[in-house]
């Protein structure tokens, strides 16, 4: 596949507008839904277990159809793939909105999610095909801007469209969006040329792709459920993951045309590139999924406050990315990306040293300070991995990517999950060791009034186990991005001439 270089649409940055636009409604949907699961829970009548099926679904069907996007690009065309694939996201977020059961909602997230796989990629290869090769890096660092306010502001939106209105308008708020985006996507590239390329299908190494990605993430997300390996549904359900996904690997090494394109990691700068996106992306998803579970389940935030909270972080990255994009060429991303992590970690050091006492401010401005680091980490990371590819290569390494980052960020969301939950509880059983009817002090303070006594007892250590479980992650975090660093310095330097990624070899 071609990037078409040399078009140019009529009006760009209108295009780049609506682009970033189908973008932003794929972004937001990954974390729109979460603040709603009570709601959606309760008026479909399920537990909020079975409720969580709204976000697994989704997830699942969006990893799974991130590997065929270059193979869809390459047969129906960039313009017509990422048009396409709006309108059927579109689509499903009506369908959606109008469920009348969470059988119904499942079905419907899961085709959600399978549409919005390719706008993502699509982005990424439209905008460096656009943009002259001076500019790319402009266009990567919208991209980067996009993929950080997205997650900041679905809970606030989400919070606030299913208490005022209903939880419907969470998909509803889709449409007018993405119909303003796709009727400017085609008008504005409605003429750029594509010759498409009739390569087939790998069907066995989508078929492994889905079978052990799908097992692998239904292991995750619900192992914490299940008390993990003690599950012999977990354990079966492992074994059949390992199973399908070294098969996949082995397939796709020897097949002529390969689903996957696990050769791209025989390139330095793509191979050591993703490998810190997945693993930085992971981290930075991790914070934002513990930071506002913390101040809503502990610290009494509710979840529009706690939306707030976490929301400054935004706010740099929306005036340093421009400047960022036009300094890129001239800029060493290595260098970038390393102050990235640094950053990051620093703002993970200062919210090791929390306590229960923390106010609104100090979390909000610890927020701001991270966004920095938040502007520096994607636009450069996708850079850096994209710098040494040319023409096809650049899809398929696109697709590939993301698909790596979101498998990642599903890695990290269970992951981080069981830790605070089972660290906390190691912490509670440790700080109730002294509460015994040998200790005099327990003993005589349980005495006036057993019942109530005890209830405030355990209380008070729940809030503070917690609380030392967010500081653990924290540490862990920091120490997480601080060892990240180094290994930025093992690519070699995108040459300014790359425009930021692009392919002008």
């Amino acid at each position: 596949m071609s990037q078409q270089q040399g078009f140019q649409p009529a009006n760009l940055g209108l295009c780049t507008f609506a682009i970033a636009l189908g973008v932003f409604m794929q972004v937001l949907d990954t974390t729109i839904a979460n603040v709603s699961l009570p709601t959606i829970a309760g008026n479909m009548g399920v537990s909020l277990n079975q409720g969580t099926w709204v976000i697994t679904s989704f997830t699942v069907s969006n990893a799974i159809g991130l590997p065929v996007t270059a193979w869809l690009s390459r047969r129906i065309g960039e313009v017509h793939l990422y048009v396409g694939a709006l309108i059927f996201f579109l689509t499903t977020s009506f369908l959606c909105g109008i469920s009348q059961s969470m059988g119904e909602l499942v079905i419907f997230r899961t085709l959600q999610g399978l549409a919005a796989a390719p706008l993502f990629p699509m982005s990424q290869v439209l905008l460096m095909s656009i943009f002259p090769a001076a500019k790319r890096s402009m266009a990567l660092a919208l991209l980067g801007m996009v993929a950080v306010v997205g997650p900041i502001v679905g809970p606030i939106l989400g919070g606030w469209l299913t208490y005022d209105y209903s939880w419907p308008w969470i998909f509803f708020i889709n449409i007018p969006i993405g119909i303003f985006a796709v009727m400017v996507v085609l008008s504005q590239l409605k003429d750029r040329p594509h010759k498409p390329a009739n390569a087939p299908l790998d069907y066995i190494g989508f078929s492994a792709l889905i079978l052990g990605v799908g097992a692998l993430q239904i292991v995750l997300d619900k192992g914490n459920d299940l008390d993990w390996f003690n599950d012999p549904w977990i354990i079966a359900g492992t074994a059949f993951a390992a199973i399908m996904l070294v098969f996949l690997v082995i397939w796709e090494l020897t097949d002529d045309h390969p689903i996957i394109n696990l050769r791209l990691f025989s390139n330095r700068n793509f191979r050591i590139g993703t490998i810190l996106l997945t693993l930085g992306y992971a981290g930075f998803f991790s914070i934002n999924l513990i930071l506002p579970q913390w101040l809503q389940s502990q610290m009494g935030y509710t979840s529009v406050w706690a939306g707030l909270a976490a929301a400054p972080m935004g706010v740099i990255p929306l005036f340093l990315t421009p400047v960022l994009g036009r300094l890129g060429p001239k800029l060493d991303m290595r260098k970038l990306a390393a102050l990235s992590f640094l950053v990051i970690s620093l703002s993970c050091f200062f919210r090791s040293n929390f306590t229960t006492d923390v106010d609104f401010h100090t979390v909000a401005l610890i927020q701001l300070f991270m966004g920095i680091g938040i502007s520096l980490f994607f636009m450069p990371m996708t850079t850096i991995l994209l710098s040494d590819l040319t023409g096809a290569a650049i899809a398929d390494a696109a697709s590939l990517s993301t698909f790596i980052r979101t498998l990642g960020a599903s890695f990290a969301s269970s992951i981080t999950t069981w830790f605070w939950t089972h660290n906390a509880s190691l912490h509670h059983s440790i700080l109730a060791e002294p509460i015994n009817l040998y200790n005099p002090l327990a003993a005589a303070f349980q005495g006036r009034n057993s019942g109530t006594a005890l209830m405030s007892i355990n209380n008070t250590i729940n809030h503070q186990s917690y609380m030392l479980s967010t500081l653990d992650l924290f540490d862990i975090l920091m120490w997480l991005f601080v060892a990240l660093i180094p290994f930025v310095f093992l690519t070699s330097r995108p040459r300014a001439t790359q425009g930021g990624g692009g392919a002008a070899h």
